[in-house]
């Protein structure tokens, strides 16, 4: 079952929370190296947990993660990552904690060198999610292949957030996702 149909499933209250991602958010291409970051870190956390929960506990992510500012998490100290640790709005990962402060210092350094973490998604495109996940893995922090496909398809890079019948699938095609040039 698509994303796209198990929403009609849900409770209202569910229903409404994954309505507002899948609506605005989930496929549509995203500009903002930070707003990158936060879908990264938010799909790295996901890890081993339901989507939902990430959702619901997104502003509690956004405010512990200083609005996912890549230059203010790089420069996390181990006393940050204590807080993170003891923030029970957010998941309490060591690993997952670990890997948004190093993978905002790498982001930091493939700024400077491609101008932009999306200068530098857009330069390795096209590539297969198998690509993809090899070279995730080989830049950044606890990126497994279903991190990596969920992080490039929420942001346009791969095809497959939404199933053709679905009217958001038009919109998606309307702002012109990555996967759409290839």
């Amino acid at each position: 079952m698509s994303y796209c149909d198990a929403i009609k499933t849900m409770n209202e209250e569910r229903a409404a929370l994954h309505g507002n991602y899948h609506d605005n958010h989930y496929g549509f291409p995203l500009h903002d190296d930070n707003e990158l970051f936060c879908r990264l870190v938010l799909e790295i956390n996901q890890a081993g947990l339901s989507w939902e929960t990430i959702l619901k506990k997104e502003k509690a992510f956004r405010k512990a993660y200083d609005n996912f500012d890549i230059k203010t998490v790089a420069a996390y100290t181990e006393k940050d990552r204590e807080r993170l640790l003891s923030d029970a709005g957010i998941i309490r990962n060591k690993l997952k904690v670990n890997a948004a402060v190093e993978n905002a210092r790498t982001i930091l350094n493939i700024q400077n060198e491609h101008g932009s973490f999306k200068n530098w998604l857009d330069k390795n495109h096209p590539l297969s999610k198998e690509e993809w996940t090899k070279l995730f893995k080989k830049t950044f922090k606890f990126t497994g292949g279903e991190i990596v496909n969920e992080f490039l398809m929420s942001t346009g890079y791969l095809k497959g957030a939404h199933a053709e019948h679905c009217p958001i699938y038009q919109r998606i095609l309307k702002s012109k996702p990555k996967w759409a040039e290839e």
